[in-house]
């Protein structure tokens, strides 16, 4: 039993010694999404449909997804590549201006909402088509702006 421990005290100080191995990569977690087309896709830009039900928009590799209302409470929620959601906190300075047909725009400030998780406002409800909205945001100290009819998404059916 005596000649065993010197050779146990070779082995362990020699996997002490060598140098660990890296660890395995691993690929991103899959997103929920909203439809079975898209379910568990973890690829870049694989999956532009909307999860909130509003519409997405891209700006780089960041994603955002851009939910009206005619009562006129709107929101935003940003996302990675793999739609994987971000907190609201990425984005800074969020405001719409919404363009009714022949009135001054309204411009909305967006606060981060009690979750942390989207930008939130209210304003007065839009009535009929025609309207635009400005959405202006700044990532990392670059402005974004995008301008788009303002859509109410419906669901498809089925």
């Amino acid at each position: 039993m005596r000649h065993l421990l010197p050779l146990a005290a070779v082995l362990v100080t020699a996997a002490c010694s060598s140098p660990a191995s890296p660890p395995a990569a691993q690929a991103p977690p899959a997103t929920a999404t909203a439809d079975s087309q898209h379910q568990g896709l973890t690829a870049p830009h694989g999956d532009h449909s909307p999860h909130k039900g509003g519409m997405v928009l891209m700006n780089g590799d960041m994603h955002y997804e851009v939910v009206f209302s005619r009562e006129g409470r709107h929101r935003i929620w940003f996302s990675d590549p793999v739609r994987s959601e971000l907190p609201a906190s990425v984005a800074t300075g969020v405001t719409m201006a919404i363009t009714r047909d022949q009135e001054t725009p309204e411009v909305l400030t967006l606060a981060i909402d009690d979750t942390g998780e989207s930008w939130l406002a209210s304003g007065r409800p839009v009535v009929g088509d025609g309207a635009y909205v400005k959405i202006s945001y700044a990532l990392q100290g670059e402005p974004h702006e995008v301008e788009l009819p303002f859509v109410i998404q419906t669901p498809a059916t089925p």
